[in-house]
């Protein structure tokens, strides 16, 4: 059964998959893409774009290591656009790839909650980044971002959720994602792309 014929027994979510099928990608490097998960934080898309760029192309090939990231001068970081606290946790994550490890095939043998407890070691980034990390470049199909925003908005719109008291909010966001189970990311991904085109 494709993930579609799953989610789309929820009548309501059932609405946000008229551009399905969406295909996760993974990413090798993800000390990298974990780099840009947190210059992107509460930017825009747009601005946040640009960030990234200026920071890839301070290096030849577009493509640092953790050593040539934690080469980088402070003042350099910061000379890209990038606020004191970015640019130290930056630093922070090719310190960790160096010293306690960040490869593809390591975390691969991992399980979701493994590689949340492993990476949130690192100051700066904490569950959102990782569960956004799991879902963007290690393909994780079953994951679901309670904290996340976009994800919040989304679900009081189409399912009328009322959050006003906080707890009972997720609590509730928890159980009606438990149907969408092993497709969460999946549902995730609907879900943002649903809220954005405002159907």
């Amino acid at each position: 059964m494709s993930y579609i014929e799953h989610l789309a027994k929820d009548k309501k979510l059932a609405k946000t998959l008229a551009n399905a099928p969406i295909k996760l990608k993974k990413e090798k490097q993800v000390y990298l893409h974990l780099c840009g998960s947190i210059m992107s934080q509460q930017l825009s898309t747009k601005v946040a774009a640009v960030i990234w760029n200026r920071f890839l192309d301070l290096y030849e090939d577009r493509s640092p290591t953790p050593e040539q990231i934690l080469a980088t001068p402070y003042e350099t970081l910061r000379g890209i656009g990038l606020s004191n606290a970015k640019a130290r946790y930056i630093q922070n994550v090719a310190q960790f790839a160096l010293e306690h490890g960040m490869e593809w095939k390591q975390l691969k043998k991992m399980s979701d909650e493994e590689v949340i407890a492993h990476l949130t070691q690192i100051k700066g980034v904490g569950r959102w980044t990782t569960e956004m990390l799991l879902m963007f470049a290690l393909g994780r199909e079953d994951v679901f971002a309670a904290d996340d925003l976009g994800i919040q908005q989304a679900m009081i719109k189409l399912y009328k959720l009322d959050n006003t008291h906080k707890k009972a909010f997720k609590e509730k966001m928890q159980k009606i994602s438990a149907k969408w189970s092993p497709y969460r990311t999946y549902a995730c991904l609907h879900l943002w792309k649903w809220k954005d085109i405002g159907v």
